[in-house]
């Protein structure tokens, strides 16, 4: 499994050799590095800590856990799965080039944005009540919950009001469309989840379509 993790700058538009405009979603990898090698033998799974940018005042568990390793402390810290070619030990400045090639597919899971509180029409895509003569002020109402005597309660899960957004999505199967090894950014296709200055993952694409 190939993984890195990179900080969301933004969007963009370029053009591929039939000059059609692409869209594109510009994640910059910048100073990745590892932090940490869990192995099976002690840890019970394989994965790698890496991080990202610097952290000015970090907790003093969180240096001493960056110091134990020789890093520098960054941004947020995030494991990602590996595999037994994964041979670069903590402190190693990972390399985009090193991982992705264009035309290759992969999978961003990152934080999307948050809406706040939000009614059933905009939360769940409900088509409200009755606007005409007679309705009382429920036009962007959900309506009714539930019954009274049976089952005397409200179904988990029901579709009502409440925060939107800010959930852990992943967008799958995306295309690599460029590749910055200077600057150590990647360009994919298409839009990712979350705001400018997310840190979201990106690995290799799980489903891959023939």
């Amino acid at each position: 499994m190939s993984a890195l993790i990179a900080k969301k700058i933004g969007m963009t538009q370029i053009f591929d050799e039939n000059s059609n405009a692409l869209g594109v979603t510009v994640l910059s990898i910048g100073d990745c590095r590892v932090v940490q090698i869990k192995k099976n033998e002690v840890d019970g799974y394989s994965s790698a800590q890496l991080t990202l940018g610097t952290k000015k005042n970090p907790s003093k568990p969180l240096q001493s856990h960056f110091n134990k390793h020789n890093t520098e402390p960054g941004e947020v810290i995030m494991e990602v799965q590996i595999d037994e070619n994964f041979t670069y030990k903590p402190g190693t400045v990972l390399k985009v080039k090193d991982f992705f090639e264009v035309g290759q597919k992969v999978d961003i899971t990152g934080i999307s944005k948050g809406k706040g509180f939000a009614g059933v029409m905009k939360r769940h895509n409900h088509s409200g009540q009755g606007a005409s003569h007679g309705v009382h002020k429920v036009h962007r109402g959900g309506g009714s919950i539930g019954n009274a005597s049976f089952p005397g309660h409200v179904f988990k899960g029901q579709k009502m009001p409440g925060r939107m957004g800010n959930h852990k999505r992943t967008v799958q199967s995306v295309t690599v469309v460029g590749i910055n090894e200077e600057e150590n950014y990647i360009l994919v296709n298409g839009s990712v989840p979350g705001n400018k200055g997310n840190i979201v993952k990106i690995q290799s694409a799980v489903k891959v379509t023939k």
